[in-house]
C-alpha cells in the first residue's frame, strides 16, 4: 500500500487524480494539467511535495561531514538558512542523488532529498557517518508545500501572520527562514520565483486551504513535470542516476574543485573524468543538449538522436511546451556533437529537432 502525506485528504476533497509516485499516493492532477501548469507561469500555484525526504544533519563533525559527503562544499554557506544544490556521488562519481541543503548553525544541517531515493539516500548517508561524529535522523514530522509562480510571494505572504511576514520580509533566492513554526525557503523546481515551505503536518491541511483561499491553484505531479523541463531542471531516474557523472547531467557547476585539499566521494574518478574531456576516447563523458522540435510531434524519453546515421544519444526527458507550444527535451549524447540540428527517432520515422542550451522557459519567458 502506497504511502499517503498528510495533506492527501486535501487532494481527494479537490477531485484530483491520484497516481503512485515512488510510493506515495500523490495528485497527478485536479483536472487540468495545462491550465495548472499555466497557473504557475502567469499567477501562483501550489504543490504538495510533503513525500520528498527531510533529513537532519546534527554533531561536531556535521560539516566535515557534508563536505566528504558531496560534491559541492557547504563551507560556501556561512548565513543562517543559505542553502546549496548539490550531487551526492558514489566512487566511481555516479549521482546517488541530488539535493538542497540548508546551513543552519556549524553542527545542524538540513538536507531535503528526493522521495524515491529515500532507502538508498539514507543508507548511505548512515554508511559515511560512520566515519564522522554526527547524527542522521530523518525528519518525518513536517509537510512541504511549494508556492511557486509570479505572484506566488505575496499570496503566500498574505496569509501569514505578522511575525511570519516580517522573518520572510528580506528572504532572498536560495535562502531560508524560520517564521514561526514554518521554516521557509525561497527555492523551487518550476523556474519561477516563489517558496517551498515546511509546516508541522497537523497544520498542512489549514495552511492549504488559506492558500486556495488566496487564490493559489493546487497544482500536481503533471505540471511540476512540465514545468521543471521547461526550466532545464533535472529529474533524478530520467536525467541522471548512478551511472551518470555530474559533468554528463549539466551539474558540473555544482562540483567544488578547490579548495584542492578537499576530498569528497567520488572526486578521483570525476577528476580522471575531466581530463579525458577534448580527448578522443570512448570513455570521455557524454553531455547534456537542450532539443526543440521543428517537425511536428512529440519527443518522449528513450527515443534515440541520429546524426549522419549514427545514434549518438538518447532523450532523457521530452514533452510538449504549453509555454512554447513546441516539443522540448533534454538528451545526453557525444560531447564530440556539435551540430546545430540532429534527427530524432520517433517510432518509424526520423523528426528534425534544433539544438539549443537546456533551459526553454525561465521566469515566465520563452527562450526558444
Amino acid at each position: 500500500m502506497a504511502s499517503k502525506t498528510s495533506l492527501y485528504q486535501a487532494h481527494v476533497d479537490a477531485n484530483a487524480r491520484i497516481v503512485d509516485f515512488g510510493g506515495w499516493d500523490m495528485p497527478l492532477n485536479y483536472g487540468s494539467q495545462i491550465d495548472e501548469h499555466n497557473a504557475v507561469r502567469q499567477d501562483a500555484g501550489m504543490f504538495d511535495v510533503s513525500h520528498m525526504t527531510v533529513v537532519e544533519v546534527t554533531g561536531t563533525e556535521a560539516k566535515p561531514y557534508l563536505q566528504y559527503l558531496l560534491a559541492n562544499d557547504v563551507d560556501k554557506l556561512q548565513v543562517a538558512g543559505k542553502a546549496l544544490y548539490s550531487g551526492m556521488l558514489n566512487e566511481d562519481a555516479g549521482v546517488i542523488d541530488d539535493l538542497i541543503v540548508y546551513f543552519l548553525t556549524d553542527t545542524h544541517y538540513r538536507l531535503v532529498v528526493n522521495a524515491s531515493t529515500r532507502d538508498k539516500d539514507l543508507a548511505w548517508m548512515e554508511n559515511v557517518a560512520q566515519q564522522f561524529a554526527v547524527s542522521v535522523e530523518e525528519k518525518t514530522d513536517v509537510a512541504m508545500i511549494a508556492v511557486q509562480g509570479p505572484n506566488a510571494i505575496g499570496k503566500a505572504n498574505s496569509i501569514m501572520d505578522s511575525e511570519q511576514q516580517a522573518a520572510v520580509a528580506e528572504l532572498k533566492p536560495f535562502v531560508a527562514a524560520q517564521a514561526g513554526t514554518w521554516f521557509v525557503a525561497r527555492t523551487g523546481y518550476t523556474g519561477e520565483d516563489g517558496y517551498e515551505i515546511m509546516i508541522p503536518d497537523n497544520e498542512g491541511i489549514a495552511v492549504w486551504n488559506k492558500l486556495v483561499e488566496a487564490g493559489v491553484q493546487p497544482a500536481g505531479l503533471a505540471a511540476r513535470d512540465t514545468l521543471r523541463l521547461e526550466a532545464g531542471m533535472n529529474l533524478y531516474g530520467h536525467d541522471m542516476d548512478e551511472t551518470v557523472s555530474p559533468l554528463e547531467a549539466n551539474m558540473g557547476w555544482t562540483i567544488a574543485w578547490e579548495p584542492a585539499e578537499r576530498d569528497f566521494v567520488g572526486r578521483k574518478a570525476l577528476a580522471a573524468q575531466k581530463a579525458l574531456i577534448g580527448e578522443k576516447s570512448d570513455n570521455v563523458p557524454r553531455k547534456m543538449i537542450g532539443l526543440v522540435l521543428l517537425d511536428k510531434g512529440v519527443m518522449r524519453e528513450g527515443q534515440e538522436v541520429v546524426v549522419d546515421g549514427e545514434i549518438v544519444g538518447m532523450i532523457t526527458s521530452g514533452t510538449m511546451s504549453p509555454s512554447a507550444g513546441k516539443s522540448i527535451a533534454m538528451a545526453r549524447v557525444k560531447r564530440s556533437i556539435n551540430e546545430e540540428s540532429v534527427l530524432i527517432q520517433v517510432r518509424k520515422k526520423q523528426l528534425t529537432a534544433k539544438v539549443v542550451k537546456p533551459c526553454f522557459v525561465r521566469k515566465g519567458e520563452v527562450l526558444v
